[in-house]
């Protein structure tokens, strides 16, 4: 698609949610403060700088673009994050990395808390589910605390700081959480709250206004007007979410995402064949990022061939869609290596570019073979990357080198003594 095309999608100006299109599969899901501004940026020049080869894969493979309106920035946010866990589109890389990322999570009690929580936390096989509902990926840690905060104001509620001994009355004079340790408090009326938190991270707000008007109603046809002014408040808060704030911190966040790059570096080490292993390590927004390295031990040869033990690390980490995509892979060694790397992308349909660091005799780098753009733009990160997947791989060859003669070595029985 072309900056040209953009006409004929008339683009909002508001509030909303986009969608990158190729016919009827959806690429890619994002949000935007202003959706004709948001879009547009998608076709500036230096787009493969400030968003990475991925994202430019994306807009040229795209053929239209629809979009939904949302009355506030709030309500952008969260119904991007319900789409993208519907949709699940190729391109949105980074929220696929869920373990990561941040969830809205209702616990299953008497006085249901809300928590955020990370990814990594909800995942515990040793223990049964202590959540009612959960909602997410939210990216932005910042943003969804920010937008928590606008949330709570309208539906208050407890967490785990109000529900503390020494804080509940304090929450409660702000109005943001009932007084748990109040020995009777209006249960109906705090999960009747939390129901209604629910239908708006359900995208679900005029459902909401509808049930509230309904029940204002009654309150004063009851003659309970106190009752029935503070429902008026509420709904009013709906229809007039005031997320400045929010803006100020999406605005924030564009900025660090538009520095975000990962680079996957990989490399092999062995000894004439034998004890071979495979190494990925990831070098993200400029700086080695060791807790998203791995390590593989080769399975399927048992020969020196390093672009077949190549293509099968590369096949067996693309089978891990846990772990977010990379905008740049890095080989070590020649065309062979490349275009084998590039071979393995193309049998599972993925497009990634792919740059590979030439080294001379003393095993140093002495070119860099790919996408010229990419390698001017991030050239340091490059040679980063594949020096520290060669250290890391010669190290794990080691470990397991030595574990082998150990093991060779290693008596059986303790007659080998006598």
């Amino acid at each position: 698609m072309k900056k040209t095309d953009l006409k004929k999608f008339k683009l909002a100006k508001e509030p909303g949610v986009y969608f990158f299109l190729r016919k009827k599969e959806i690429l890619y899901i994002g949000k935007a403060t202003n959706l004709s501004d948001r879009v547009k940026s998608y076709f500036l020049k230096d787009l493969i700088n400030s968003r990475g080869p991925l994202i430019l894969d994306m807009v040229t493979q795209s053929t239209s673009i629809k979009y939904q309106k949302t009355d506030s920035i709030l309500e952008a946010l969260i119904l991007e994050a319900n789409l993208i866990k519907k949709h699940q589109p190729k391109y949105n890389t980074k929220e696929k990395d869920n373990k990561s990322f941040n969830y809205v999570c209702i616990t299953k009690e008497d006085v249901p808390k809300v928590l955020i929580k990370r990814g990594r936390n909800l995942i515990n096989r040793n223990t049964p589910p202590v959540f009612k509902e959960v909602f997410g990926p939210f990216p932005s840690g910042i943003v969804l605390k920010e937008a928590m905060k606008i949330v709570r104001r309208i539906f208050p509620y407890v967490d785990e700081q109000s529900s503390k001994k020494n804080n509940a009355q304090f929450y409660s004079q702000l109005g943001l959480s009932p007084d748990t340790q109040k020995i009777k408090i209006d249960i109906l009326a705090y999960r009747k709250n939390i129901k209604n938190l629910v239908l708006f991270f359900q995208g679900k707000k005029k459902n909401i206004v509808k049930n509230l008007r309904k029940e204002m109603m009654n309150l004063a046809k009851n003659k309970e007007f106190e009752k029935a002014n503070e429902v008026k408040k509420k709904i009013f808060a709906l229809n007039h979410i005031n997320d400045i704030a929010l803006l100020k911190e999406e605005s924030k966040t564009d900025q660090i995402d538009n520095l975000h790059f990962k680079i996957e570096a990989y490399d092999i080490a062995h000894m004439s064949g034998k004890n071979m292993v495979g190494a990925m390590v990831v070098v993200e927004d400029k700086k080695l990022n060791k807790n998203k390295y791995r390590k593989f031990i080769i399975r399927t040869v048992d020969r020196a061939d390093d672009t077949k033990a190549l293509a099968e690390i590369l096949e067996r980490r693309f089978m891990h869609n846990e772990w977010n995509m990379p905008d740049l892979i890095v080989v070590d060694g020649s065309l062979a290596q490349i275009n084998r790397a590039k071979q393995v992308l193309k049998n599972i349909k993925i497009s990634i570019p792919v740059v590979s660091v030439v080294k001379d005799d003393r095993h140093k780098a002495k070119m860099i073979i790919g996408n010229e753009k990419i390698i001017n733009e991030f050239k340091k990160e490059i040679l980063l990357a594949n020096t520290e997947s060669h250290r890391f791989a010669v190290n794990f060859h080691k470990q397991k080198r030595n574990k082998t003669f150990i093991n060779k070595i290693t008596p059986k029985s303790k007659s080998f003594f006598k």
